[in-house]
């Protein structure tokens, strides 16, 4: 079993709960995150029973994205290229889980949150659940989110949340489609549970077979040139500057 520092894997039966396990800092999303998405997915996939995940953050937060202060770590264009590739391969893990992910939003799911988000195969959400892409406030995009955007809410919407940076609620997420249910706070890990489980009861190489030609190419559409364009932007006076004035204002300065 993985040795894990921010997530943690629990089996209900023939369902395994991922539990995205930093809660004191709203589940952000510093390096050791996207190197440990893709280990606990394969934890929650290696007892052969497991016939779906349940994605979900413990505390008042899915994820509130990025960990700034792991920005303002990285130094030059390649140290860029390197963590962004390993955010994506973070993501695609997801995708690439060899069972259903489904999404259990729980609370604010801001910048990678959003982005993880759409790397599930289903989604649901708490009525508490808040979603944006906040990389705009710091001079940068959502790379993952840009290219698979369109794809999960449309070319429109996309645009929309990555232009804005504004917060949209669970039920404007249903509208959009982002999310596909939406349900009381404290109903929705039973009724994640619930789908999951009747999921995991069907027959599971048919399941699998569906997820991988659904996912099909989704790891290489339009990704590679992502990075490089994001990685740029992480050079710019812009981003580094409004790192900056965010890690002033949460010392008080």
């Amino acid at each position: 079993m993985a040795e894990l520092e921010v997530f943690s894997v629990e089996r209900r039966g023939n369902v395994a709960i991922v539990w995205l396990d930093r809660p004191e800092k709203l589940n952000a999303m510093a390096p050791t995150f996207f190197r440990e998405l893709p280990l606990a997915l394969a934890e929650a996939c290696s007892d052969p029973a497991c016939g779906a995940i349940v994605l979900t953050g413990r505390g008042r937060a899915f994820s509130a994205g990025g960990d700034i202060q792991s920005f303002a770590e990285l130094t030059d264009l390649t140290a860029y290229r390197r963590h962004l590739k390993l955010v994506f391969d973070a993501f695609h893990s997801v995708e690439k889980a060899e069972v259903p992910v489904i999404g259990a939003i729980n609370g604010i799911a801001y910048g990678g949150g959003t982005e993880l988000t759409f790397s599930c195969d289903i989604v649901l959400a708490s009525d508490q659940a808040r979603f944006s892409f906040k990389e705009a406030t710091v001079g940068l995009m959502p790379g993952y989110g840009i290219v698979r955007g369109p794809q999960v809410i449309g070319v429109a919407w996309t645009r929309w949340l990555a232009f804005s940076a504004d917060e949209i609620d669970a039920h404007k997420a249903k509208e959009i489609g982002l999310v596909q249910e939406v349900y009381p706070h404290d109903e929705l890990l039973d009724q994640a549970l619930a789908l999951a489980g009747r999921i995991a009861d069907h027959p599971p190489f048919a399941v699998r077979v569906a997820k991988n030609f659904i996912n099909a190419d989704n790891a290489s559409r339009g990704m590679s040139d992502t990075i490089e364009s994001t990685a740029l932007l992480f050079t710019t006076d812009d981003h580094k500057q409004r790192v900056q004035a965010f890690l002033d204002r949460r010392k008080g300065a």
